[in-house]
């Protein structure tokens, strides 16, 4: 086995970290990549405002999922469980005794590779690991690089280096990252679900108004409280509700802010669907409280409402995404149907409601909610009554899926 150790602040993880990993994995066929938060760094004091170390762990976390490989890449927070400073070398001896037949890899940037020499017990680190260097910019080239490649194969002959350019990359040191953020900018150097964690808990001197967001900074936001392989059927269902909402006559704004929003809460746990409720006075249901996939509508409503500031279109539009009710609103229907044939999903008969999505709205849903109950009843499982109750008022006011 291969493994990669990327180590540092990420005092923010930014998107030249990002390319690094992805990098690193393909260049050395790495089996794993461990990304590894410094608790205390010996080479440099961390800087007043470095935010606590979950806020570091959780953002480094969000950098490993955006590169969708799950069965690879891990965040661990073995030196900030550790006490005293991050040496690399103890970090690398508690690996080998976790993994002592691996074969290790030490990822690092230009700066950090141009002083490895100088690190505590360089010799120990270069016995356990291969190095593997990468350069920001091009100017990270050959030139800086193997002057240094060429002392540390001298002065410690059993050292194994190998140095990666990752050209077109734009540089972005953190230090000056952190100071655009604190000047609200920056953005563009973040992968957004770290921006938007950022934002959510005021880290770096942000001080954004989360009841008062733009469009982007929402989107940070709610893709900051998912998974990465959500983002894409999120984005998906934005996409589409403003299409409908156009063809439909409905507000386009909001119906774009309730796609953004409707699965904010998908991966939160039963307990916590079940709290968010209680505090914010919404009954549920038997069904519900013992089926938790019905809840994230009900606490993405919630936070549309209470945390964003969204109006009540758009809570009801997210409340009702899931279950549908009887005598919707033109926008809960546009959301209810825009989530069910977004793009991304891929299902028999999902071309024909992608059809009726356009040319009659009322018999999408019909299609759609009948779809849902049939599936629920091939499974065995209840069907919730609320969207029973828009079937029946649906056909009561003669619409159809025939024809």
């Amino acid at each position: 086995m291969k493994i990669g150790i990327f180590g540092g602040t990420f005092n923010p993880p930014h998107l030249g970290h990002l390319a690094a990993a992805r990098t690193a994995i393909d260049v050395l066929g790495l089996d794993k990549l461990l990304i590894i938060p410094a608790a205390i760094p010996p080479h440099k004091e961390l800087p007043e405002g470095t935010p606590a170390p979950e806020h570091r762990l959780a953002m480094a976390a969000k950098l490993a999922d955006a590169l969708l490989l799950p069965e690879k890449v891990e965040v661990s927070s073995l030196e900030l469980d550790r006490a005293g400073k991050s040496y690399t070398s103890d970090t690398l001896a508690q690996l080998k005794e976790t993994y002592p037949d691996a074969e290790l890899w030490l990822l690092m940037g230009t700066d950090m590779f141009l002083t490895l020499h100088l690190w505590h017990e360089p010799e120990r680190i270069l016995e356990l690991a291969g190095v593997c260097a990468f350069g920001r910019t091009e100017q990270d080239g050959e030139s800086v690089f193997a002057p240094q490649r060429e002392h540390l194969q001298k002065a410690f002959p059993r050292a194994r280096v190998t140095t990666i350019t990752l050209p077109g990359l734009v540089d972005i040191s953190s230090t000056r990252l952190r100071e655009l953020l604190a000047r609200g900018e920056g953005a563009e150097y973040l992968q957004p679900s770290v921006y938007g964690h950022i934002l959510m808990n005021g880290l770096y001197g942000t001080r954004a108004d989360l009841k008062h967001l733009d469009i982007p900074e929402l989107r940070a936001c709610s893709y900051s409280m998912v998974m990465e392989k959500r983002v894409r059927h999120i984005r998906g269902t934005e996409e589409e509700t403003v299409r409908l909402a156009r063809r439909w006559g409905a507000d386009e704004d909001m119906a774009r802010r309730a796609g953004i929003l409707h699965d904010c809460t998908k991966y939160r746990t039963g307990e916590e669907h079940i709290a968010i409720c209680e505090q914010y006075g919404v009954p549920l249901d038997d069904l519900e409280r013992t089926a938790p996939k019905l809840l994230h509508s009900k606490t993405g409503a919630c936070m549309a409402r209470h945390v964003f500031g969204e109006p009540d279109e758009v809570y009801e539009a997210i409340f009702w995404h899931t279950t549908a009710r009887a005598d919707m609103t033109t926008l809960e229907k546009i959301l209810y149907v825009a989530d069910y044939m977004e793009p991304n999903r891929d299902f028999d008969g999902v071309e024909r409601l992608r059809e009726l999505a356009y040319s009659d709205l009322d018999r999408a849903l019909l299609l759609g909610v009948e779809t849902t109950i049939q599936e629920m009843k091939e499974r065995n499982l209840p069907v919730h009554k609320n969207t029973l109750q828009a079937q029946a008022w649906l056909r009561e006011h003669g619409v159809t899926t025939e024809g």
